[in-house]
This record gives C-alpha cells, sequence and structure tokens, in this order.
C-alpha cells in the first residue's frame, strides 16, 4: 500500500503554532522556547521604539553632561587666569586711598597738648610718660611694619632685590637665608614711612603684607635717658622706668607721672657736661632730691645717649652712675660719722679729738695738709676742715657694734629703693671682721663703696628733722593721704635738735670751711666735700686719680632740697692750681647747679636786708664755748684712741686726705 498524500486540513506550522509533528509538544520553560521568544521580540516593531526612546535619553544625558563641564572648566580657567594678571603677569598698583583709610588717623591736637601727653591715639596700647609738669617724657606713635610669608614667596633673591631699592637698609643675604626657612612670618621692617609703605605696594612681591603697630618716642631725646630706660622691638621695657613700670604701662593707657622735672634735668645735665668737658672727667652724675617727700627732680649720669637710640648706645653710657655705680664716698661719709656721735650724745660740738696722724704698721692716716691744723680740733671744725684721724677718733668712740647699728638703720647696707632695675647694692665690709681698722676707715669714708643715691638720701634725713625717706621716680599726689607718706611711715632716726646741729655744721662748712666754692648767694647752702682715691682692677688705690663730690642742702635755713655732684677721675687745671679736690672741683659744681635751678623750683634770694638775720639763726662757731660744769673730750680725755697693739701690727689702712 502506497504512503497517502496529507490531507488538506493538514496545515503547516506557523510562527505561532508550535511543531507537533516530531510528537513532542515544546514547555514555556524550554531552551528552545527561550530563543523562540527571543527572535519574535527582536523582530517586533514594539521593541525597536524602546530601544530607540532609551538610547536616545542616554545620549541627551551625556551631552548635558559635557556640556557643564565644559562651562565650569571656562569659569575657573577665568578665575585662574585673572588671579595671574592681578599678582604676577600684570599687578596693578592700589589707589593711595586704599593704603592710607587702612592706618589709623592721626588727630591734631594743640602744641602744647602735643608736648604735655594730654591726648590720646587710636589703636596705642603703652601709655604716656610724663615729668611732673605734664612734659612728654615718652609717647608711642603710630607706624606701619612690613612683613613676609616666606612659604607664599617665589623667588626670594627677586623679591629682596626688589625691596633693596625701597629699603636700602636691608641685610640682603640675611634676609634672603631667612626668607628661604620654612616659615609663614618674617619681619622685613619696622617703623615705615607712608612713601616707603607705597613703593614696597607698588612692588606687587606676593607675600609681602603690612601690620599697623607702634613705635616708642622720646621727645627730649638725652634728657633723662638712663630714668627712661627703652623698649624692645615687641614694645616691652627692656631698661629703665620703662620696664620697672611696663605692666602698668601696657595695660592702663593713663599717663604715667614722674618726680621728674625736665626744665631741671636739662639744666641740671648741662652743667654737668661743662664740668665733665673742662676737668676732661671719665664720668659725672648728679640727683636732686625733695628732701620730705623723697621725689627725686632731677638725675642725670654722663656720659648719656639718645633715649631714641637705646639700641646702639655703647655700655658706659647706658650705665647709670647715680644707682648702679658703687664708689667711696670718702669725706662725705663724714656726716654720718657726726651724726650717729652727736644723736647717740658720745660726742657733742664743743668736743676736741686729735688730728695727730694715725700709724697702722707702714701705713698711716693722715690729712692733706695736716700741718694747717691744730693737734685737736673741736667737731665742729674737724668738720669744717675735713680731718681724717680726728674723724676716726670719733668713729672709735661710737664703737663697731653702734656704728653699724646706725649705717644699718640709714640704709647704707641694701639696695637703695628706687623704681629702676638697675640700682646695684652697696660693697660693705664683712660684718663679723668689722675691727679698729674697719671702724676708723669707715669713719672717714673709705673701705666702703655706696651709689650716690645712699649719699644724696643720707643727707637729707639730716636736714628734715632725722626721717629717712624713700627715694621715688613717681610724682606724689599731695592730696592723696595713700601716697604721700606720714611722719609714722618713715623711720625717724635724729632727733630735731640733732638735724638743726648737723644744718648749722654743714651750712660752716661753705662759709668758712674747704666748702666755701659751693656758696651760692642768697640760698644759705651747706654740704660736705668728699675726694676719695680710685681703686685700680688689681685692689690698689690710684694716686692722684680721684672720685670729687659734694653733698648739700639748700636753703639751710628751710631745707627743701638736697643735692649731690660727682666727678669721676677728673683732671687738674690752672684754676685750680692743680689740686684734683672736692673743694675745687665739685663744691663750684654744685653751686652753678643751685644758681641755675633754684629759680625753677621757685625758690628765690631774699631780700638783702635779711641776710644777716638768717645767718644769724644758722651760726655756730668753728670753736663752740664749753658749757660750765663740763669735762670735754680732749687731751688726757679721749677714750676712742686707738690701742698701742693696733698701732704696731695692723697693716690694712692707707694714707688718705679724704677732702
Amino acid at each position: 500500500m502506497t504512503e497517502k498524500e496529507p490531507s488538506p486540513s493538514a496545515k503547516k506550522p506557523t510562527n505561532d503554532q508550535p511543531d507537533t509533528s516530531s510528537g513532542q509538544h515544546p514547555t514555556k520553560g524550554s531552551k528552545h522556547f527561550s530563543k523562540v521568544n527571543a527572535l519574535r521580540r527582536f523582530f517586533s516593531l514594539r521593541y525597536w521604539n524602546e530601544r530607540r526612546q532609551k538610547v536616545s535619553w542616554i545620549e541627551r544625558c551625556q551631552n548635558r553632561l559635557v556640556y557643564v563641564g565644559m562651562g565650569f572648566l571656562v569659569i575657573y580657567g577665568a578665575v585662574t587666569l585673572k588671579a595671574l594678571m592681578a599678582t604676577v603677569l600684570a599687578p596693578m598698583a592700589p589707589l593711595p586711598g586704599q593704603i592710607t583709610s587702612t592706618l589709623p588717623e592721626i588727630p591734631k591736637p594743640d602744641p602744647q597738648a602735643l608736648m604735655s601727653g594730654g591726648f590720646e591715639l587710636p589703636n596705642i596700647r603703652r601709655a604716656t610718660i610724663t615729668d611732673r609738669n605734664g612734659q612728654a617724657l615718652a609717647i608711642s606713635l603710630p607706624v606701619v611694619q612690613v612683613y613676609a610669608n616666606p612659604m607664599e614667596i617665589i623667588s626670594p633673591e627677586e623679591a629682596v632685590a626688589k625691596l633693596h631699592h625701597v629699603l636700602p637698609g636691608i641685610d640682603q643675604e640675611d634676609l634672603i637665608k631667612r626668607l628661604k626657612k620654612k616659615k609663614q612670618f618674617v619681619y622685613l621692617a619696622h617703623n615705615l614711612s607712608p612713601t616707603q609703605e607705597l613703593a614696597i605696594n607698588n612692588l606687587g612681591i606676593p607675600g609681602i603684607y603690612f601690620e599697623t603697630g607702634e613705635r616708642r618716642h622720646y621727645p627730649l631725646g638725652r634728657i633723662a635717658a638712663q630714668i627712661m630706660g627703652g623698649v624692645d622691638l615687641d614694645n616691652h621695657g627692656i631698661a629703665g622706668v620703662e620696664r620697672y613700670f611696663d605692666k602698668r604701662l601696657s595695660s592702663d593707657r593713663t599717663p604715667l607721672r614722674l618726680s621728674i622735672d625736665a626744665r631741671v634735668q636739662a639744666a641740671m645735665r648741662d652743667e654737668l657736661d661743662e664740668a665733665k668737658r673742662k676737668f676732661q672727667a671719665i664720668g659725672a652724675c648728679a640727683i636732686l632730691m625733695d628732701i620730705h617727700s623723697g621725689e627725686v627732680i632731677a638725675m642725670v649720669s654722663l656720659p648719656d645717649f639718645d633715649a631714641n637710640d637705646f639700641g646702639h648706645a655703647p655700655s658706659d653710657a647706658r650705665f647709670n652712675r647715680a644707682v648702679t655705680g658703687m664708689y667711696e664716698p670718702g669725706s662725705t661719709f663724714k656726716l654720718q660719722t657726726a651724726a650717729m656721735a652727736l644723736q647717740l650724745g658720745v660726742a657733742h660740738p664743743w668736743d676736741r679729738f686729735s688730728t695727730t696722724p694715725i700709724h697702722v704698721g707702714r701705713f698711716k692716716i693722715s690729712d692733706l695738709k695736716s700741718d694747717h691744723f691744730a693737734p685737736w680740733l673741736p667737731l665742729t671744725s674737724v668738720m669744717a676742715f675735713s680731718s681724717n684721724p680726728a674723724s676716726a677718733h670719733i668713729a672709735l668712740d661710737v664703737g663697731a657694734t653702734r656704728q653699724q647699728e646706725w649705717l644699718k638703720n640709714m640704709g647704707f647696707f641694701d639696695r637703695v629703693p628706687i623704681e629702676l632695675p638697675e640700682a646695684g647694692r652697696p660693697i660693705i665690709p664683712s660684718r663679723k671682721n668689722w675691727g679698729l681698722t674697719t671702724i676708723m676707715t669707715v669713719g672717714f669714708g673709705h673701705g666702703i663703696a655706696e651709689s650716690p643715691l645712699a649719699i644724696v638720701r643720707g643727707t637729707a634725713a639730716t636736714g628734715n628733722g632725722g626721717y629717712l625717706v624713700t627715694p621715688t621716680l613717681v610724682a606724689h599726689n599731695h592730696d592723696n593721704d595713700d601716697v604721700v607718706m606720714s611722719d609714722t611711715q618713715v623711720p625717724h632716726l635724729l632727733s630735731e635738735k640733732t638735724s638743726d646741729t648737723l644744718r648749722r655744721i654743714l651750712r660752716l662748712v661753705v662759709t668758712k670751711g674747704i666748702g666755701k666754692r659751693a656758696e651760692s648767694p642768697g640760698y644759705f647752702v651747706g654740704g660736705k666735700t668728699g675726694t676719695a682715691e680710685k681703686i685700680s682692677d688689681r685692689g690698689t688705690y690710684l694716686k692722684h686719680v680721684n672720685i670729687t663730690a659734694f653733698t648739700g642742702m639748700f636753703p639751710m635755713n628751710a631745707p627743701r632740697y638736697a643735692l649731690y655732684v660727682m666727678l669721676d677721675a677728673p683732671h687738674p687745671t690752672a684754676e685750680t692750681h692743680g689740686w684734683t679736690t672736692a673743694g675745687w672741683i665739685a663744691a663750684p659744681l654744685f653751686s652753678n647747679i643751685v644758681t641755675r635751678t633754684a629759680p625753677m623750683l621757685g625758690l628765690f634770694p631774699p631780700d638783702p636786708s635779711r641776710n644777716a638775720q638768717v645767718e644769724a639763726s644758722l651760726e655756730i662757731p668753728l670753736i663752740p664755748p664749753i658749757p660750765p660744769g663740763v669735762r670735754p673730750l680732749g687731751p688726757g680725755n679721749d677714750p676712742g684712741a686707738p690701742p698701742p697693739s693696733l698701732l704696731r701690727t695692723h697693716h690694712a689702712v692707707r694714707s688718705s686726705h679724704g677732702h
């Protein structure tokens, strides 16, 4: 039987009908079914529409991102180019107004207010210092300072070369080294002028900046330079009252009023400088002090310096001889010997003391002109003619214990309190070895070294009724009871009677003794000369190389001021007949200063018709009469005579003139 043809009803499978002729029926999970569906979807119109929409969205997003990125790139490039143009390629100089507007405006007060410090500058932190009358001694001025950030300097060599044209004083090599260090702050210059600031700005150097600051200025220059001291670059005090009051000046802008009178200070400096040049001295100093308040009215030390150039001042000029220098006081110390003897009652004006030279081993204590003296002199004449052996006898009468106690109570064993950090300590003998030789030498001002301020303080105590005032450089507010020292706050060491006797004796030194050249007509000065040979570096005395001094007060009828003057190693002149002692050198200087400064202090000579009356109130005889029934010290009654054993064995005393 032949094979039959398929019937018409049997149709070929289509895409929509699976082929079952093989006897297998496909299922949805089969691999063949998945391929079929994938092919069917690939050739469908819906598939291609969906694909076209998806590709179009991605392309649009990509295009937008490209546009945004290009925009950011253009903006960043423009900013970068502008920055390069402004700082490196073509910097534009700022307008003057853009610079000056950053500086503090300086007010324009009247000249009187400017000099007195009675005005305030903006952004100034350090207070003004004035004298007692309001004269400005130290002020702070606004300034501009330039600094660099080395991390921002492109070429240190090029930057320094440009800066050198504006600041020719800079050390180029040093500055280049500093700019190459990995720091962020280096000062280039201080105290720029407005012209310099503008010129540096116009250089357009990256990393260069300005800041406002202040500069200390001393309007009077050399006047009171050692008192003022100075400040460092950060405006901190490093010497003088600037250092002592540094915290006060930095925290309180109220002017600091000193006791100094600038007029008196200048006049005293002129007189001292003239004497220093005239006698070719290596140094000099003078102190004027109110004996009742302790206020220092003037204090001069030469050589000195311009206070505006403290950093370049030599050490000898910065050395304040008035408070730092320690000198043997010489015969000025005999005032203390007389004061302790009178106050303790061991001696009286009429008691007599031997002027015969005291031999100690191969040395002797003698007078310069002992042949002019009587063998025995009363205490008044001992002071008037400045006898060394007689002063030694007076000191022996006082004794070691009481002599030490007196000097300690008078402040001679300690640093004198004063608002100057430079104030030094005295050089005193060992108290354990304070023997007879020390008693005698200290009695006429040798073997001990004191500051001039200590001497003038002790002088004031003998003339103000016996009160040991504390020296000060700050002006007292006499309306404030907390500032003015009362009698109960000040050590009272001498009675009024002893003080009165000492005033008369000091006046006698000037009227009839070796201090005649200190006289200032109408001012009734009194005082004591003092000459001491200088000590060499080897500890030996230098012959004819002297410290000559005079300490005194005026007017003696109503003492108000104590004055001390000193010349270091003066040379003789024809006028001094070859002498370099205090009577020839220091006494005339004392007179000149009193005559010139007293009117500035409000003191004027009285009517000449009253001179005799004033002199009578100060009179004390060279040889006072002995009260009835009193056995005075003298020949046959001299408890202060040195024992023979001392004269035979001791070798510590030198010959001295001490006038």
